[in-house]
């Protein structure tokens, strides 16, 4: 199963208007169980600090976390790097509509040539790390671009089944097929990414397992079974409405539950890494 296509389709749909864009990314923050871990943290986080500080997406997309962090404090300056140019165009594009272009630019970047020095209070990396095969040379080069002080927050998969890679052709105990074609390793192992962390000079690191078993299960209805229908078929996206107004009720509760727990296994991992 193809994921990005569906990402891009979406996209299409949602990149019509500035306000459509808007709404779509308060839907993903609704359904996408790792954006309420990461507004968690960012929440925590952003009253511990000043106001006039630099922010650092590391692998930015199309903005949706930017998003965020430029509407929590109007005095944050956030930049997001990527690599891909069409993605970066896009979203100065978008931000420079609502008016966002003072305090927010997007630039190509390759993570594994960052060459910066103490320049952030905060990085925040969603889902990017599994896709980096130098990720130790990644955590080093964000180390040295890191202020003293600062924090990088990281959302990954485990390598408890969290990023679906190992079962590119054979079929889940569910009877679907994995969809992720785009990692370089199957997940990290909690020890793994902390001992990683501190070989790139990090002194203090908090890792915690996420999608517990509410959140695996919330996961499955509200992102994995629509985009395997979505997959079978475009047409189900006329069907989608109905489809989450019957599904959110129950993955919201299982959202809430993920998040307020502790999990001692999990398919994701957020970790807090401070220098």
């Amino acid at each position: 199963m193809q994921y990005d296509p569906i990402k891009k389709s979406l996209g299409k749909v949602f990149n019509q208007s500035p306000s459509l864009r808007i709404l779509f990314y308060k839907l993903l923050d609704l359904l996408l169980l790792r954006s309420w871990h990461i507004r968690k943290e960012i929440r925590a986080w952003s009253k511990k600090v000043a106001n006039d500080i630099n922010v650092l997406d590391a692998g930015s997309g199309f903005g949706q976390y930017v998003y965020y962090l430029s509407s929590k404090n109007k005095g944050w300056n956030i930049t997001g790097l990527d690599v891909k140019t069409e993605q970066i165009e896009d979203c100065n594009q978008f931000f420079t509509k609502i008016n966002r272009q003072d305090r927010v630019k997007f630039e190509f970047a390759d993570l594994t040539k960052l060459d910066q020095e103490e320049m952030y209070d905060l990085v925040v990396s969603v889902d990017v790390m599994e896709h980096i095969e130098d990720d130790e040379g990644v955590f080093k080069n964000i180390y040295h671009a890191m202020n003293h002080g600062g924090m990088m927050l990281i959302s990954t998969p485990s390598d408890q089944g969290g990023s679906d890679a190992h079962h590119h052709e054979a079929e889940h105990e569910d009877g679907v097929t994995g969809f992720i074609d785009e990692h370089v390793r199957d997940g990290y192992n909690l020890q793994e990414i902390i001992q990683k962390l501190k070989k790139a000079g990090f002194k203090d690191i908090d890792a915690r397992y996420s999608y517990g078993l509410p959140g695996k299960i919330s996961w499955k209805l509200s992102m994995k079974y629509p985009i395997v229908m979505l997959n079978a078929s475009k047409a189900f996206f006329i069907l989608l409405p109905f489809y989450y107004l019957i599904t959110f009720p129950l993955s919201f509760i299982l959202n809430v539950m993920d998040v307020k727990g502790k999990h001692k296994k999990g398919t994701g991992l957020i970790v807090k890494a401070f220098k």
